[in-house]
């Protein structure tokens, strides 16, 4: 056709929508992000543990290694020109025991081998010089990693698509799409005023969503939509003083990166994630995971008072691998794998996809304009 509404529609107005769509209007592109809820960043986005990732963990050439360092690069350079609050408190990666180094070693070959800036291989002693407090063998530290306001981050990104005319419309469920016969795309969205639009470019970043949105596309290959897994992550607050200024993270555990500490931007302390999988999007906390929380910080953090912790919140993130399965890539699956020229499909965004919405916007605008 001639002529078309808009050049892209992003689906999901989370932190990766906001930054696809925050790219894409960047090129000179008209943009409108489609989000079901009434506030921007309500899903994953919102439930997480704001924390600015320095790259550590991930294989080597992997998108998420790649993106983690990039995003985190260009991130705090936007929270820096946006004003957006962070604190780049470093972090701690712990090794409780001896039997504990040769994994806390293993990580920091990984970060090296990702190009992460500034690590430093501490003693015990030299450890706890810079957190009295933590049971160390010994430790690495990453002087990248961070805590910002990702409200504030998703709220900047969400301005500067306005100042480039597009528009982030909430309260507009995306219900479907169909390609047209000479190129772009029909998109279907519902809410209390239901419009039809069309579009020559549709990204899909929908979080936990993105599989349904995927089957909602017409020609969409139903081989090609991976399965969903809902990995639930549950955080506990400390009462009290918070005990360390550095983020502390003991050795991961399989299919995340367990539950760790963080000192906020409030300044209070806060534990988690931890992860177990569930069925359905149930947020509840309660105190049936305290016991555990307990036994497994008091592996690094021995003073843990009795009767400190209280449930804070909870967030499930959008797996693509289920309990014992190896840990998988972001996907951003394009018209190699599905068939539709314009589409760009997002998966398995989850951590770190918050460090690393800006890169991944950087990607998915580059393919669909290049």
């Amino acid at each position: 056709m001639d002529s078309f509404d808009f050049d892209a529609v992003v689906v999901g107005a989370g932190a990766v929508g906001l930054a696809s769509g925050y790219a894409l209007a960047k090129r000179g592109l008209t943009v409108a992000v489609l989000e079901a809820q009434r506030i921007i960043g309500q899903g994953v986005s919102s439930r997480n543990s704001e924390v600015i990732h320095g790259g550590l963990y991930y294989p080597t050439g992997s998108l998420k290694a790649q993106f983690c360092v990039q995003g985190r690069r260009a991130l705090y350079a936007f929270l820096d020109s946006h004003k957006v609050d962070y604190r780049r408190c470093g972090k701690l990666v712990v090794a409780p025991s001896p039997e504990d180094e040769a994994r806390v070693m293993a990580i920091a070959e990984q970060a090296r081998a990702n190009d992460v800036e500034g690590l430093e291989v501490l003693s015990g002693a030299q450890t706890l010089a810079l957190e009295p407090g933590l049971r160390a063998h010994m430790s690495v530290l990453s002087p990248q990693s961070g805590v910002f306001d990702s409200h504030g981050y998703m709220s900047a990104l969400e301005g500067e698509i306005g100042e480039r005319g597009g528009a982030v419309v909430t309260a507009t469920p995306f219900e479907g799409a169909e390609p047209l016969a000479g190129g772009g795309f029909k998109v279907r969205a519902g809410g209390e005023a239901p419009a039809t639009l069309t579009t020559r470019l549709l990204v899909t970043a929908p979080g936990l969503s993105s599989q349904a949105v995927a089957g909602h596309i017409e020609g969409f290959p139903k081989d090609r939509i991976p399965p969903r897994h809902l990995g639930k992550g549950v955080y506990f607050r400390l009462t009290g003083k918070a005990p360390f200024e550095r983020l502390i993270y003991p050795p991961p555990i399989p299919g995340a990166l367990g539950t760790h500490y963080r000192k906020d931007l409030g300044g209070q302390a806060v534990f988690g994630p931890d992860l177990s999988y569930v069925e359905t999007e149930d947020y509840s906390v309660d105190d049936s995971h305290a016991p555990e929380f307990y036994a497994y910080i008091r592996k690094f953090w021995p003073g843990l008072p009795d009767g400190a912790l209280s449930p804070d919140y909870a967030g499930i993130r959008p797996k693509l691998h289920g309990p014992g399965e190896p840990q998988p890539d972001f996907q951003l699956d394009g018209v190699e794998v599905h068939g539709l020229p314009g589409l760009m499909a997002l998966f398995g965004i989850e951590s770190p996809g918050l460090t690393s919405s800006l890169a991944i916007g950087e990607a998915v605008a580059e393919r669909l304009t290049t």
